[in-house]
Formats: structure tokens, C-alpha cells, sequence
């Protein structure tokens, strides 16, 4: 299949971006920072403006935020951009040679640059489908049925222990609910904290009164007309469940894409620009992309890698491919009394070493090493010490310089 050449960037007229969430709206306030003075359209499929998901497992469902809290910006912030917000807008499909989106609302949708920020869908239970009390957590509808069903007071079952599932146990638990937390590993959030620090997070749940049940996976749901009334276990054990919430990861959301030319590899398989073909870039959750600095491919489901890769994205889509995108990642997590934040990411296996505070005074700075190099640092309850860290971090030596002999 021959793509036609793509303009170059000064004569780009009209820009897509589909997916109206942080990235995708980053993306269109750089381009407009950048310069470009062309068409500008944003495409979400959901009903509402661009808003910010973090609070719904936080603010949101422990009812101390209305859903308006999260618009990321005013209505007359889009009008001040110029640009074309369409929401509840899905893109079906891609024409790469003619250059044209299909829209489920009909008709095509011509550009001369795209940039692609779909972001994820959250995984399902097969076994699920249909049960009134399942929820899953990831728009605005998702919280607020949840939050609805909270207010009957359930005995509620969290199926996974990692970030989502954690935060939003935390917060059910503090309304005063019947909390259990279900996960095939032995320890929470051991891929994305370590064990040690994984450990440390089971404690301060169980100190709340959540019942975990780690290394236990799920095989089935229990029910009675049509209703949820348990969780079954992979030891044979059910947990009694009014409302259980599927918190267990989430996929790139490309469907869309999957007779189009984009390359697709765990989401959108872009180079170290962010570019997946001629034109056409992708940010956020739903782009893979080659780093350097780990040495291997990577897709981040983080909020700020959302921000910084929507910006990178845009100049390279504006201006020609003049900065690889190669962060630092950056994320962290409130649960309880917790803020727990990390810069890089830790491997299976890191050797993890506390350089401030102590984690039995509830408030430290531990520093994580592989392969003779530190590759991530984490603080708990520790902002201000963790930053100092950061740099260490930042001047480290790339895996690529190590594999090459730089």
C-alpha cells in the first residue's frame, strides 16, 4: 500500500487530534503554543469536555468532588484555541492513504496531520457480563454508578491490587464499607512498587480494616437473579459481594485501527518521536514507543507521561521530528494518609535501599538499583527529600550507552 507524501510541516492545514483527554488536549494547546495557525480539530467520544481521571477514584467517588471539578479547562478556553471540539465523536476507522478518519456519527473526516490519543479500556471479567453490582472504573459514568451503589452500603469486592483497585478501597473503606481486596499476587503493587514497599501498602490496608486476599485469583461470580452476590476464589472460598469492582488493568484502546497501516505493538507503535507513520503521531496511554533510557519498548498508563508525551508529540507532528521522547517517569498514589511517588521504574528483582527517614515512622526515601545502576527512587509521605533524588536519576547513563560501550 503506497502512502501519498506528507505535507511538510508548514504547509499542514488541518490537524486532527482523536481522544479528548489529557494528552490529546495537551497536544492542541502545544500546537497552538507552537504556531500553528491552521484547522484544529479534537474528537472525544465521550459526552463531556476534556477532564482529568485521577479524582474519580479519589475525589469523585468519596463524594467530596462533583464531576465539573474535573474539567481540565472552561468552555472558553477551546474558544480561545480555536479549535473544533467534538465530543461524543468516535473515530471507526482509518484511511492512512487518503488521509481521512470514519466517525461513527457518519461521514469522514479529512486532515493533513493526526495525532492519536485514545487511551485505554478498562479489562472485563468474561464471566461478568450482564451482573447488575460489577463495575469497572474509568469515565465519568463508570464513578458515578459507583459512587450510587456506595450509598446503599454494600459489602463491596475489589478484584486487583494495584493502583485503581488500591485507591478506590481506600476510599470505600474511609466511607465506613465492608472492604475486600482479591489479587493473584502474593504481595500489592509488588510490579510497580517492589516487594518491600508492596508489603508496607498491604500493612497500611489491613490496618484500615480491608481484608486482602493475596495469591488468591477469581473464577467465577456468584449470583441471584441477575444480581451479584459473591466473588469465588481459586481456593474454592466465596466472598460475600453486593458490589464488586474489576480493577484489573486496562488495554490500549486501537480497534479502530486494526485495518488502517499504523503499526500496532501492545498500542500504537510509534518510533522515538512518537511518530507511527508518515504524519501520524500517538501520546498517552495508548503509545509504545523504544527508550533508551530502559533499553526496551514502553507504554505508560501515567497521568503525567499523558501531559509531557502530548506536548512531545506535537512539536515533532508540527515542526518535524526534533525531540526523541525519552522522560523520566513520574507517578504516584494517595491511599489513606499515604502519598507515595516515584521517579523512574522498578524491575522486578531492584535491590531496594532507604537512604532517608524510616519506614516504621511512616515517612522515607528509598533509592532502587539493577544491573549496578539506580533506576528508581521512591518516597513515602517525602516530597520535598525525593526531589533531590530526581537528578541522580536524570544523570544516570542510558541502558543504550551501557549496551554500546559509551
Amino acid at each position: 500500500m503506497n502512502t501519498p507524501a506528507v505535507p511538510p510541516p508548514e504547509h499542514l492545514q488541518h490537524i486532527a487530534v482523536v481522544g479528548a483527554g489529557a494528552a490529546g488536549l495537551t497536544g492542541v494547546e502545544t500546537l497552538r503554543r507552537e504556531g500553528f495557525t491552521g484547522r484544529l480539530t479534537l474528537l472525544g467520544d465521550e459526552p463531556s469536555p476534556p477532564y482529568d481521571r485521577p479524582p474519580l477514584s479519589k475525589q469523585v467517588l468519596a463524594g467530596t468532588w462533583d464531576f465539573p471539578q474535573t474539567l481540565l479547562r472552561t468552555a472558553d478556553h477551546y474558544a480561545g484555541l480555536d479549535v473544533e471540539l467534538r465530543t461524543g465523536c468516535r473515530a471507526t476507522g482509518l484511511d492512512l492513504p487518503g488521509r481521512r478518519l470514519h466517525l461513527d456519527q457518519g461521514g469522514q473526516l479529512a486532515f493533513d496531520g493526526l495525532l492519536i490519543a485514545t487511551g485505554v479500556a478498562p479489562r472485563r471479567l468474561p464471566f461478568a457480563d450482564g451482573l447488575d453490582g460489577v463495575h469497572v472504573l474509568r469515565g465519568e459514568h463508570d464513578a458515578a454508578a459507583l459512587r450510587d451503589h456506595l450509598r446503599q452500603e454494600p459489602r463491596v469486592v475489589v478484584i486487583g491490587a494495584g493502583f485503581l483497585g488500591l485507591e478506590a478501597a481506600a476510599v470505600i473503606r474511609d466511607l465506613g464499607l465492608d472492604v475486600s481486596v482479591v489479587d493473584p499476587q502474593p504481595t500489592p503493587m509488588e510490579r510497580q512498587l517492589g516487594r518491600q514497599t508492596g508489603a508496607l501498602v498491604a500493612e497500611l490496608h489491613r490496618a484500615h480494616g480491608v481484608r486482602l486476599h493475596t495469591g488468591r485469583g477469581v473464577t467465577g461470580l456468584v449470583s441471584n437473579g441477575g444480581r451479584v452476590t459473591g466473588v469465588r476464589t481459586s481456593d474454592g472460598d466465596v466472598l460475600d459481594a453486593d458490589c464488586v469492582l474489576v480493577a484489573i488493568g486496562a488495554t490500549p484502546q486501537v480497534e479502530w485501527l486494526r485495518s488502517s497501516a499504523v503499526p500496532l505493538m501492545d498500542g500504537v507503535a510509534c518510533d522515538a518521536y512518537c511518530q507511527a507513520a508518515p504524519g501520524v503521531f500517538a501520546a498517552g496511554d495508548v503509545s509504545s514507543w523504544p527508550s533508551a533510557r530502559y533499553g526496551r519498548r514502553m507504554r505508560l498508563e501515567h497521568r503525567m507521561n499523558a501531559t509531557e508525551q502530548g506536548m512531545a508529540a506535537a512539536r515533532n507532528l508540527l515542526h518535524g521530528n526534533v525531540d526523541a521522547y525519552d522522560p523520566l517517569p513520574y507517578f504516584w498514589t494517595d491511599q489513606y494518609e499515604a502519598k507515595i511517588q516515584v521517579y523512574g521504574l522498578i524491575p522486578a528483582g531492584a535491590e531496594m535501599t532507604v537512604v532517608e527517614g524510616d519506614p516504621a515512622e511512616g515517612a522515607f526515601v528509598a533509592l532502587f538499583h539493577a544491573a549496578g545502576r539506580p533506576v528508581a527512587v521512591l518516597g513515602w509521605n517525602s516530597p520535598k527529600h525525593l526531589r533531590r533524588y530526581r537528578q541522580q536519576l536524570l544523570e544516570t547513563p542510558s541502558f543504550e550507552r551501557y549496551e554500546t560501550g559509551a
